[in-house]
């Protein structure tokens, strides 16, 4: 298949790299901790080198001879396990703690976007900020460990055999430049994978969106084979990927392989006196093996930073994408509230399937404005305006004479409750406590009674009774009821209810409308509803068409 260049668009490394530091900065306890026990670890790799040549080297005297040597070998070999396994755990604390503060992150800025402009977010919050763990985790620990490790190897080195050492640092410069040469490449293969998956990620979202149009015009064979040739591009990106991370290891061992060679040569030949050189030291047999240990050592920070490196990668091309998505649109601040506010609709017009609709009235302060009219009219779209969810073309909304702003924040000062009811998987009491975390069980308990709930709610065991994110066997009315009791619980200056008593029988509805007229004493409601009875309970009645 032809490719077709993918063009990254206007990268901004720099703003990709501050990003990524400020995810990674509340890990930074666990990347410390991970990174030193990384170190230690080689630090522990020199103690075994060493007792492993005092073992060989007592090997002649027997048993006895041997016997604090193998001691010390079996010791520094159980703390190298130990430190391995705890350097793993402290960097898997690390990467997670990065994406949980990455999705944290992106997940406020992305709901903080107009509607249409929220872009692919799905796959942002769950692939992309999962690629964060492993550069946070694996790569940072690694990269602190290869810049010290070697140093650390190299000094232990230098006393037994400066020769040897002199090959450790001759092999180390073209491995450098090898692995800067490829990771170059790898890196760039790698931006081109995001790319790829993102178009396939976006193309089939998008027609998974318009599926009734597809099969209505009998396109399902076109899609199919788009999906398919996205698919392919894919897989042939991820494979240029894993080419040049196969390069970068072959140069790896390469390098790695020829310096324990030179090491071992250089070693027996001096031990044997057959050098076809005037020997520049002379070694006992506990130096040549110790330096001669020491050299897969010496390496060992670059081959876990090389297996780490995929990870770089990967974390660098997910910031190159996720920094201008993680900066959320300038946010003002609403009107303070203290006490509840007047509320104006100055001509506002919003467009609604391609025409306006129009809203010219007035709420006032601490009283029941209740909006009625045929479905369509913009009753839900009323309330969203006051919620931000809902931007206006035209006009103007005031709350006490004062022009709210259109990216405003004023979520804090309402109690809501859509048509439909927010279950999240958990307990009663913490979706109740979604809409007032510092609410006591009393006052749940008495907002679920008001609204008629206090039955079922003892049924199911009470308010530590679980509920799945499909509401666990909840009606309509019982979910709806439950939204109802949630926004009752919030102490706002404002209460926007949006046909809180539909699907309700008689009785419940009473309730609910007994339950509202009380809360809504001191607050200014808005009610949308197609019910006469509620209906009834406003102080002003606004018909909308």
């Amino acid at each position: 298949m032809s490719q077709t260049p993918i063009q990254a668009g206007d990268r901004h490394p720099a703003r990709a790299a501050a990003w990524l530091k400020d995810m990674a900065r509340p890990a930074k306890i666990s990347i410390r901790v991970a990174s030193v026990l990384t170190l230690l670890d080689a630090a522990a790799g020199i103690a075994f080198a060493a007792f492993l040549a005092l073992t060989i080297a007592r090997l002649p005297d027997g048993l006895s001879a041997m016997t604090l040597a193998l001691l010390g070998l079996i010791a520094s070999a159980a703390l190298r396990a130990g430190l391995a396994l705890l350097a793993a755990e402290a960097g898997s604390r690390a990467g997670r703690r990065a994406m949980l503060v990455a999705r944290r992150s992106l997940t406020q800025a992305i709901l903080a976007r107009p509607e249409g402009e929220l872009g692919p977010s799905v796959q942002a919050v769950c692939e992309d900020a999962e690629a964060l763990s492993g550069y946070v985790g694996r790569y940072l620990p690694a990269r602190f460990a290869t810049a010290a490790g070697p140093l650390l190897v190299l000094a232990a080195a230098a006393p037994a055999s400066f020769f040897a050492a002199g090959i450790f640092v001759a092999t180390l410069i073209p491995l450098v430049l090898a692995l800067f040469l490829t990771g170059s490449a790898a890196a760039a293969a790698s931006r081109q994978q995001f790319l790829a998956l993102e178009r396939l990620s976006g193309f089939f979202m998008d027609r998974l969106r318009i599926l009734p149009a597809v099969l209505a015009f009998q396109a399902e064979a076109r899609t199919q084979a788009r999906i398919a040739l996205a698919a392919e591009e894919l897989q042939e990106r991820t494979m240029q990927v894993l080419r040049r991370a196969f390069l970068s290891s072959a140069a790896l061992e390469f390098f790695a392989a020829l310096s324990v060679a030179l090491v071992a040569v250089y070693t027996g030949f001096s031990l044997l006196g057959l050098l076809p050189f005037p020997a520049p030291e002379s070694l006992s047999l506990w130096q040549a093996f110790f330096v001669l240990s020491l050299a897969p050592e010496f390496y060992a920070p670059f081959r876990r930073l090389a297996a780490a490196y995929h990870d770089k990668q990967l974390g660098e091309a997910a910031a190159e994408r996720l920094a201008p998505l993680a900066t959320a649109p300038e946010r003002h601040e609403a009107p303070s509230l203290c006490a509840p506010p007047t509320i104006r609709f100055e001509d506002v017009a919003v467009l609604h399937e391609g025409s306006p609709l129009r809203f010219s009235f007035t709420a006032a302060a601490g009283e029941i404005t209740v909006l009625v009219g045929p479905t369509g009219t913009g009753k839900t779209t009323a309330l969203n305006l006051l919620l931000g969810l809902a931007v206006p073309c035209a006009g103007v909304i005031t709350l006490e004479g004062e022009a709210l702003p259109q990216a405003h924040t004023l979520a804090s000062a309402i109690a809501w409750a859509g048509q439909d009811a927010l279950i999240l998987p958990g307990t009663i009491a913490q979706n109740l406590r979604l809409a007032h975390a510092g609410a006591s069980d009393a006052a749940i308990t008495s907002a679920l009674e008001r609204v008629g709930l206090d039955a079922l709610v003892a049924e199911r065991g009470g308010l530590e009774a679980p509920l799945d994110e499909r509401g666990s066997g909840l009606s309509g009315g019982e979910r709806r009821r439950i939204g109802l009791a949630r926004a009752l619980l919030k102490p706002a200056p404002i209460l926007l209810l949006d046909e809180p008593t539909a699907d309700l029988d008689a009785r419940s509805e009473a309730l609910a409308i007994a339950a509202i007229r009380a809360a809504a004493k001191g607050r200014t409601t808005l009610i949308a509803t197609h019910s006469p009875a509620l209906a009834a309970i406003g102080d002003h009645l606004v018909r909308l068409a």
